[in-house]
């Protein structure tokens, strides 16, 4: 047997001793749960008996856990994102970060349309990244009205009143950072340059 099969075997027990005691049952009631005689149970957490599936699956059974919980196996599988559009302000906003709170990323695409609509400025707290991935994007921000093209990106504080929408009327799509207020992007330089006056 391969180390790293060793080492995944090896941390079986430990496992199964803590997912025992955060749920609060002794030995005994493990084995009349699963049919697992106590001695076998406790040669398993020590370490002392190898862990086979015919003593993993009514453990895993018992603790209601995936087999591969139990083990610390990687999980395996379908290897796709399946991502839940929201739709807010015609525009469509797919999530990148799975995290609440703190920095959050999307894809926002604003759709096509015959006349580019009339901009809202709005404002709340945060600060905000954004890349322009295809289409004329059109941002107002403060007194300020930019047209971005595909590779260009901006960054600014959304407590000022800021509008996003396209430029011409054709579709816009776009990755977007939101962070909380007093978030700034790091910026790092190559070695033997100095920093710039906000990096």
């Amino acid at each position: 047997m391969d180390r790293e099969s060793e080492d995944v075997l090896d941390a079986v027990g430990p496992r199964l001793r803590a997912l025992r005691r955060e749920r609060g049952l002794t030995l005994a009631d493990l084995a009349a749960v699963t049919g697992v005689s106590e001695s076998t149970l406790s040669r398993l957490e020590s370490g002392r008996r190898r862990a086979s599936l015919e003593l993993l699956l009514p453990l895993a059974r018992t603790y209601n856990v995936p087999l591969d919980d139990l083990v610390g196996a990687p999980r395996t599988g379908d290897p796709r994102i399946h991502l839940k559009p929201i739709r807010r302000f015609g525009m469509v906003f797919i999530p990148l970060s799975r995290r609440p709170g703190g920095t959050q990323a999307f894809k926002m695409i604003i759709p096509a349309r015959p006349r580019p609509l009339e901009p809202t400025p709005q404002t709340h707290e945060g600060f905000e990244w954004l890349y322009v991935l295809n289409g004329r994007l059109r941002l107002l921000f403060g007194d300020r009205d930019l047209t971005l093209s595909p590779g260009e990106a901006a960054e600014f504080d959304t407590s000022l009143p800021h509008w996003l929408g396209s430029a011409d009327g054709g579709a816009v799509e776009l990755l977007i950072v939101f962070g909380p207020q007093g978030t700034r992007a790091h910026l790092r330089t190559p070695p033997g340059e100095p920093p710039s006056p906000h990096g």
